[in-house]
């Protein structure tokens, strides 16, 4: 079997609107007499769209019709239908997935994007999708060593810190290129908190000032000492917490970051220099990238060039890979099917004990928490060690130690596992829970942080489910 399909991506950020297409090929890699595995052989970005400033009624309100309209143009200048697209993901990150209308973006796209992924990212998951687009993952992998992504776009900067190649932490600022914004020589609009970052320092900014370069410079020295202070790179000041993303939490001390990279709309300013107009982009993006190359602090670690830049939170989306899962598995009756669930991925480096096992879970839940409540999630790990009835009851007991927030929803708890345990896990779960909640475990299938999981209904007599995993992909 080889087919062809065509995926798409839609990236709708604070700054930037943006599409690519991509075709995948895919083949069944498996053997005549085994079950049917489908695998991509190659993947080839055919189409980027030019990128577009995201359109907006208000500060509080993203124009839906405005954006249909960017993305129904691209679509014909690809010279594709959105009946000739068979998957694809629609992302909308930053600033603008706080904004008041997300959710009607979404609806508005609904004809154009179908039954994708759709995820309005919270602020840790999309730190964890621009690092991976941007290949921090990779790098820390490659080099044994540890990467922190900065995903510094217009409203905020993501933070994700990889150790070879598992994720250790994540962060979000609010330090971005268009918290200033310039019109005709004069500022326009200042982010409050950046506002009153300046005056602490003496620096007096107010709408309708003149762009003083001199001035501006120094606003984004600051922003860039802030940054720096993110990383440990240097002690916390008395402004840092403030600058946190919706009150989060900063980035943990250990492991010690040894590299960075950086992605986000800034990323360009940062990597190479810019000469001409400083404000060409009607904010201070360049100035900010400028500061950020400049820092001290932030020349104290390895620089890695990203992958991607300003496309890595989605370089393209729905590689497709439909399995069938282990004849093992336990399922709530009348649940299936289900569609577009993120997965929260457990490291095998973290399996190695319970402890960080629930820890894993528990540090990772937030990402999942975009509005500070739990959407429904798949908790997924490999589980290759932990196979005894034994092992497999404490197993039971850490998860449902760690996944509290999931049990006390209205979500079933779903389990993703490599290993062949999903029935004796799933009755394990089930017994502790004293049968009060739905559970769903299935197992034989690989899965990777950032993926999202299809599970559909029963087969072959109830004892295999379709699954169908979506991983956004990302540059190679």
């Amino acid at each position: 079997m080889h087919e062809v399909i065509l995926s798409v991506g839609i990236d709708i950020g604070t700054s930037t609107t943006q599409l690519i297409f991509s075709r995948l090929t895919i083949e069944n890699r498996a053997s005549s007499y085994t079950v049917p595995r489908i695998q991509i052989v190659d993947k080839e970005v055919i189409y980027r769209s030019l990128i577009y400033f995201t359109p907006l009624k208000s500060n509080t309100e993203i124009d839906a019709e405005a954006v249909k309209k960017i993305v129904r143009d691209e679509y014909q200048s690809a010279g594709i239908k959105p009946e000739d697209v068979q998957t694809g993901a629609v992302i909308i990150t930053g600033e603008t997935a706080r904004k008041q209308n997300a959710n009607d973006v979404l609806e508005a796209l609904s004809d154009l994007a179908g039954d994708f992924v759709v995820a309005t990212a919270g602020p840790d998951l999309e730190s964890v999708l621009s690092a991976r687009g941007a290949g921090a993952d990779k790098l820390s992998e490659e080099n044994r060593t540890t990467v922190a992504n900065l995903d510094v776009g217009g409203g905020t900067t993501n933070i994700a810190v990889y150790q070879k190649g598992t994720l250790r932490g994540v962060c979000c600022l609010d330090i971005g290129g268009r918290l200033i914004k310039i019109a005709d020589g004069r500022i326009t609009y200042i982010f409050p908190k950046i506002q009153d970052l300046a005056k602490k320092y003496g620096i007096d900014l107010k709408v309708g000032d003149p762009a003083e370069e001199q001035k501006l410079r120094k606003v984004c020295a600051l922003m860039a000492d802030q940054l720096a202070q993110s990383l440990h790179l240097k002690p916390m000041d008395g402004d840092h917490a403030g600058l946190y993303t919706n009150s989060g939490k900063p980035l943990p001390a250990e492991p010690e970051i040894k590299a960075i990279t950086f992605s986000g709309g800034v990323a360009d300013c940062v990597y190479q220099k810019m000469e001409g107009d400083l404000f060409r982009y009607g904010d201070i993006g360049v100035l900010l990238g400028q500061a950020i190359r400049e820092n001290p602090d932030l020349q104290t670690v390895q620089l890695f060039q990203a992958a991607e830049t300003i496309r890595a939170t989605v370089v393209g989306a729905g590689e497709h890979t439909t399995e069938v899962s282990g004849s093992t598995i336990h399922y709530a009756e009348g649940k299936l099917p289900i569609k577009n669930i993120p997965i929260l991925k457990v490291s095998e480096e973290d399996e190695a004990s319970l402890e960080t096992f629930r820890s894993s879970i528990t540090h990772q839940m937030p990402l999942y928490q975009p509005e500070g409540e739990i959407e429904q999630i798949a908790i997924a790990f490999n589980g290759e060690k932990r196979t005894s009835f034994a092992e497999v009851q404490k197993l039971a007991a850490a998860i449902i130690d760690a996944a509290k927030e999931v049990i006390a929803s209205k979500y079933p708890l779903i389990l993703v596992v490599e290993a062949d345990i999903g029935k004796v896990l799933g009755n394990a779960l089930n017994v502790l829970l004293d049968y009060k909640k739905d559970v769903i475990c299935i197992d034989g299938i690989k899965t990777l942080s950032g993926d999202y999981v299809d599970i559909g209904e029963p087969v072959a007599e109830g004892h295999v489910v379709p699954v169908v995993i979506k991983t956004l992909i990302f540059n190679s």
